[in-house]
């Protein structure tokens, strides 16, 4: 291998990014693009205090009532909204201008006079039922929505202090805990980083799919340039060009308002592991060469490592431990996870050893796919 040819073919590699309108959106304003925007989208999720609206059809009209409908929101969770009737207040339920519809109905205020009167016989009471519809569009409002409601009942019936019953067992006072509110779009950070670089794939299959179909190897394979100069260079330029997509997306992510845990130490790791995944999906750029007969046919097939890639092991939520962990992608996002999210350490145990697991997976994925392709490549 000598390193001026690869010094040369590497120059060239980056001069062909720069020119080409696809392949430079591709690198560069792929990541940009897709951080802004999503910043935008999500920057606000997660952030600030949620809040579900409660459309409450009072049809009792009492002072109990009002203390039910009191209790509500003082939760600082629900909302009321008063509707005239159930059926306007399930119009805005079908909607989405509520979470939930409260019917309060005639008997309810007589019911609290009863067991206020009488908490003693059951048979006494006079039982009212409170009719309340849900979202079901919203699994986290139909968890909160009802405790909250039950809680206000509790108080109504019973006051403040059977929220806290006499006990033998006490919680002590609270230590009061510095917080930090992340938003959605912080969650999905570590997970931009995977996703900025496994393009890559594409563009390196297609680099060489056209140069065959024009030629150009062949013509090579006549001057003193190796297949080591060639592909040292493809892996030397596609790491100068996930040096400056990392660069983009940690850049444009901190004018997003993103603030990374982990010091340099953490920005330092992101930047390494990203660069494995680099290296491992020119792997997969030159396996998917190998099978494609053109550029065209290239970029379809290069989806079949991309796609698992940016579902498995992104930021998408709730995908299997099992099954994302075979993606290399889900190394670098979880790592990232624990390092920019959770404070954890750049050199702990996990961060090591999907650090160790990650460089084995990328050096495995180059060395087949340069073995592929040149054995099968050039036919």
């Amino acid at each position: 291998m000598n390193f001026q040819r690869v010094r040369a073919l590497t120059v060239k590699e980056i001069l062909r990014v720069l020119r080409e309108p696809a392949n430079l959106f591709m690198l560069i304003m792929l990541p940009l693009v897709m951080t802004l925007v999503f910043g935008i989208a999500f920057g606000g999720i997660g952030g600030g205090d949620i809040k579900y609206g409660v459309a409450i059809v009072d049809q009792d009209a009492s002072s109990w009532s009002g203390e039910l409908v009191s209790g509500l929101n003082i939760s600082g969770v629900l909302v009321p909204q008063f509707f005239e009737d159930s059926t306007s207040g399930k119009d805005a339920l079908s909607q989405g201008k509520v979470s939930a519809v409260l019917v309060i109905p005639n008997g309810f205020g007589s019911s609290v006079d009863g067991f206020k009167s009488n908490p003693v016989e059951e048979a006494s009471w006079t039982v009212t039922t409170l009719e309340l519809s849900i979202d079901q569009g919203s699994m986290v409002a139909g968890s909160v929505v009802p405790s909250l409601v039950q809680q206000a009942l509790t108080v109504t019936l019973y006051g403040v202090e059977a929220l806290s019953p006499p006990s033998p067992v006490v919680i002590g006072s609270p230590v009061l805990v510095e917080s930090v509110k992340v938003t959605q779009f912080d969650n999905m950070m570590p997970g931009m980083f995977s996703y900025a670089v496994i393009f890559v794939t594409m563009i390196v299959s297609q680099v060489f799919t056209e140069e065959r179909q024009q030629g150009l190897l062949k013509r090579i394979a006549f001057t003193p340039t190796t297949a080591a100069d060639i592909f040292a260079a493809q892996i030397t330029a596609n790491t100068i060009t996930g040096v400056f997509q990392i660069t983009v997306v940690l850049g444009s992510s901190y004018l997003m308002g993103f603030r990374p845990m982990g010091g340099l130490a953490g920005i330092g790791l992101a930047y390494l592991m990203s660069l494995l995944l680099v290296l491992c999906n020119v792997g997969f750029g030159l396996i998917t060469a190998t099978l494609a007969k053109s550029s065209g046919s290239a970029s379809g097939l290069a989806f079949l490592f991309i796609l698992p890639q940016m579902m498995l092991g992104s930021f998408i939520p709730g995908i299997p431990e099992g099954l994302s962990r075979l993606v290399p992608s889900t190394y670098v996002t979880q790592t990232l996870t624990n390092v920019f999210l959770r404070g954890a350490s750049s050199t702990s145990d996990t961060s090591l050893q999907n650090l160790g697991i990650l460089g084995v997976y990328s050096l495995v994925v180059i060395v087949v796919g340069i073995v592929l392709y040149n054995k099968y490549g050039n036919r």
